[in-house]
């Protein structure tokens, strides 16, 4: 079977959160915006952008009106809905919200084409598809060991992952969460280059 995944937030996690409303006047005052004053006169046009919410320590957000909203741990869905009903109690007849996670990045390192930091547009991206941004392994990665490094509540966990074995794919490490790390070990070919050269022969 396989294996269900979504993310959850983070501390340190950026949300964009936008609600709207069929009273656009009453869904304003929940909007965090920043103004870019554009010239230096006194009719200066002001463009209005929305501002990210920043997950605390403690799991929570700033809301306006509202007050403090306990995120953390939930996934985007639950959290949508935790503010819908927060909104529809008093506030909003009808509130839409839309959550976005601004910061969903995974880095790739090792023996790998490309190594680097790829930010992911969607709400997940699987360890297969992360190897792909970074162009593969070289042909001297390691494909029976490769090492994922969470954290998550501010623990870090270390796994080995063998890509060679068709069941990691309904492990729970086949999809990945915001800020995971990927490292590719090189193998022994690679490690004994290093001293004497990779095209030394017998």
């Amino acid at each position: 079977a396989n294996v269900k995944f979504e993310t959850t937030l983070q501390p340190d996690d950026q949300l964009l959160i936008i609600v709207s409303s069929e009273n656009p006047e009453a869904a304003s005052s929940y909007n965090l915006r920043t103004y870019a004053y554009n010239g230096n006169t006194e009719n200066a046009n002001a463009q209005a952008r929305d501002q990210a919410y920043v997950v605390d320590k403690e799991g929570n957000i700033e809301f306006p009106i509202l007050g403090t909203i306990k995120v953390g741990g939930l996934t985007r869905i639950e959290t949508t809905n935790k503010i819908k009903n927060l909104l529809k109690n008093g506030h909003i007849s009808d509130p839409i919200v839309n959550l976005r996670l601004l910061n969903f990045k995974v880095s790739v390192l090792g023996e790998v084409v490309r190594p680097g930091m790829f930010s992911i547009s969607g709400e997940r991206v699987t360890l297969m598809e992360a190897l792909a941004l970074a162009g593969d392994l070289t042909i001297y990665g390691k494909r029976n060991n490769i090492l994922l490094i969470r954290e998550k509540n501010s623990t870090k966990t270390y796994e080995k992952i063998d890509i060679t074995k068709t069941d990691f794919i309904n492990s729970s490490n086949y999809y990945l969460s915001q800020n995971d790390v990927i490292y590719v070990e090189p193998n022994k070919t690679r490690v004994n280059s290093s001293v004497v050269g990779p095209n030394l022969t017998i």
